[in-house]
């Protein structure tokens, strides 16, 4: 049986940082879809459902603080629609991949989870290189192209390009990646 795993990340933002008004304008377009596809992930026997989020340099900070922090932030209605449901992979990250420092490989090995579905934000940072860590980790890897947000279009443009392009990743709309 195929597996997969949606990998939702950085969702849980304050949006009180350099950018955040751009990212922001983003999300805003996103996060419908996004909820969506956060919905239909969890009514699946096949997908595993895992969030990443960067712990923003507080090494103590749980889903549960991180989701406060996020819900107290500047853009509360950003963050309500996705709030990682209870039970769900909850992995801290401190660097730009999923990847990067977390246990995340090994859960998906765990689960036998061979396709990534990756959304959230930015694309032309954090999805871009967890989709390469996920590509040379010989995971299938496909992009929910419009659950994932931005700072700067045109660099999200290019991400969107390499990953398609290098890594092999399908890039598609959230309703068809699972």
């Amino acid at each position: 049986m195929n597996v997969t795993a949606l990998v939702v990340m950085d969702m849980l933002n304050s949006y009180d940082h350099d950018d955040a008004d751009l990212l922001a304008k983003s999300v805003e377009e996103v996060v419908g879809p996004m909820a969506a596809l956060i919905r239909q992930a969890e009514e699946r026997d096949d997908v595993e459902l895992v969030y990443v989020n960067d712990n923003h340099g507080d090494f103590t900070a749980g889903p549960a603080e991180l989701t406060r922090r996020a819900l107290e932030g500047r853009r509360p209605d950003l963050v309500e629609p996705i709030v990682p449901p209870e039970g769900c992979p909850f992995l801290p990250k401190v660097r730009h991949s999923a990847f990067f420092g977390t246990s995340l490989e090994y859960l998906l090995h765990r689960k036998r989870v061979d396709t990534v579905v990756l959304a959230g934000q930015v694309t032309e940072q954090c999805v871009l290189y967890s989709a390469l860590d996920a590509y040379v980790r010989e995971f299938d890897v496909r992009v929910a192209a419009d659950c994932v947000a931005h700072i700067h279009a045109d660099l999200a443009e290019a991400a969107m390009r390499m990953m398609t392009c290098n890594m092999r990743a399908e890039a598609l709309p959230g309703a068809r990646c699972l």
